[in-house]
């Protein structure tokens, strides 16, 4: 899977043509992936980009492709709202970032080594390119000029310029810049504790270690790691000329119908966790649900073919207009840079809502997006979601409220058992006090976000 970072280097001055921060950055960012999801075996990244390869046995989400390349580009951008501070502690993220991503199925371990080939020779040629081309700019030419000057040009012209005009052998660069980075877990000794006489206690544990190679389809590099063929396989061979067409057939890619209703719904990934660790209120945490809505509204903002959006709980559907012909309606882009956006949209704003809670660790969202031909079938999907908000919000309104008189979680759930909605409304006004259709609307009926004209409005009805 190819995670592609949306460039917003011009607005936070990143040096060109490479700036060393934003790439470990990106590297630290991808290492938390594969902390996070033990079925990716390696990753190989460069520029703005990163390669995730599942081990062939994977039943991860069964292998479901929406929910595997939304999953991994969400977590992958909360990480990297999480760690800017940390990289770069006198600057300002000015928005959040958002990553699309792709589905490249590789049917045998010759075509992985295949895929892996052509994405270091891109890191290559367009590195080699991108240095040549920001020091003529530097040097004082337009990017037009510097544009012509490269045009046509061969690798060993493209070295030629550099040594000759600024005295730069390419080949001494830093290997971060020209090979990428490989990125994969590797038995090393780890201290656990210490004795009683203050002696490290070491274990072998998987953890990702970072390597920089030349040639990584290459079969010197791949069979020396035991931990990479042990669970992708050996290749027998090193690789030839590379066709990169031969790779593109392997993508999966799944184009929305035209002339349809498209809706993307996100659902948050294990929040009963996530709203545990952090002390969410139950049944319903206002401020919780009002930063799900503002995420909603800077989707809104940020995708111009996103005219309107249902929330509730930890869910938000997002319906595009017929006509859109966003990423010319490619679903797994569409997916996945609405799903990331979303995800480090909370992650920077976690602070407005949240401004005494710390953010103890990132969260993450899946996607899926489904065609509806007709405004009607629009429109019953839309009251599905809110039927289902109204029924999710009387179960867990009655279940806390029974919790916190002092039932356990499984009498509650006894208690409830086969109830219908008027016996729900009865148990809250006889024993707590609670007229139901009082509370508050934004928790009984979920929120719209919508266009009209040139404004963006929240409602809850």
């Amino acid at each position: 899977m190819v995670v592609i970072f949306l460039d917003f280097v011009k607005l936070h001055e990143f040096e060109k043509p490479n700036d060393e921060t934003a790439l470990s950055l990106m590297n630290s960012s991808s290492a938390a992936v594969l902390e996070e999801f033990p079925d990716i075996i390696f990753a190989y990244g460069y520029s703005d980009e990163y390669s995730f390869v599942f081990k062939k046995t994977s039943r991860f989400y069964q292998r479901r492709a929406s929910k595997i390349l939304s999953l991994v580009a969400s977590f992958f951008a909360a990480v990297y709202v999480a760690k800017w501070k940390e990289f770069f502690p006198q600057k300002k993220l000015e928005y959040a970032p958002s990553f699309t991503s792709k589905v490249v199925s590789c049917a045998s371990v010759e075509v992985l080594q295949a895929y892996l080939a052509w994405r270091q020779l891109d890191c290559h040629a367009n590195n080699q390119y991108d240095t040549c081309f920001w020091m003529l700019v530097k040097s004082g030419k337009s990017i037009s000029e510097a544009q012509e000057v490269l045009k046509d040009t061969q690798k060993q012209q493209k070295n030629e310029l550099l040594f000759q005009n600024f005295g730069i052998n390419y080949k001494t660069l830093p290997e971060l810049f020209r090979q990428g980075s490989c990125l994969f877990k590797k038995k090393v000794d780890e201290t656990v504790k210490h004795d009683e006489n203050g002696n490290p206690v070491k274990r072998l544990r998987r953890k990702a270690v970072f390597v920089h190679s030349e040639n990584i389809s290459g079969i010197n590099f791949w069979n020396e790691q035991p931990s990479l063929y042990n669970d992708l396989g050996h290749f027998t061979k090193d690789i030839g000329k590379i066709e990169p067409d031969f790779i593109r057939l392997f993508q999966f890619e799944n184009k929305l119908l035209p002339l349809t209703w498209a809706v993307v719904r996100i659902d948050g990934c294990h929040f009963h966790r996530f709203s545990d660790v952090h002390e969410f209120e139950k049944p319903n945490d206002e401020q919780a649900l009002k930063l799900m809505n503002s995420c909603a509204v800077a989707v809104l903002k940020e995708f111009e073919n996103i005219h309107f959006a249902y929330g509730v709980s930890d869910e938000y559907s997002f319906v595009l207009k017929k006509e859109s012909e966003l990423y010319k309606r490619q679903s797994s882009k569409i997916i996945s840079a609405v799903t990331s956006f979303f995800t480090s949209t909370y992650v920077l704003q976690w602070g407005e809502f949240f401004p005494h809670k710390e953010l103890k660790y990132p969260p993450s969202f899946d996607g899926r997006a489904v065609c509806y031909p007709t405004y009607n079938i629009l429109l019953d999907y839309l009251a599905w979601r809110q039927v289902d908000c109204h029924i999710n919000n009387q179960y867990n309104t009655c279940f806390w409220m029974l919790v916190k008189s002092g039932k356990t979680k499984t009498q509650s759930q006894d208690y409830l058992k086969g109830t219908q909605t008027r016996e729900k409304n009865e148990l809250l006004s006889r024993q707590f006090g609670i007229e139901y259709n009082s509370l508050p609307q934004i928790f009984r009926m979920g929120s719209s976000v919508f266009r009209l004209k040139s404004l963006i409005f929240v409602v809850t009805c």
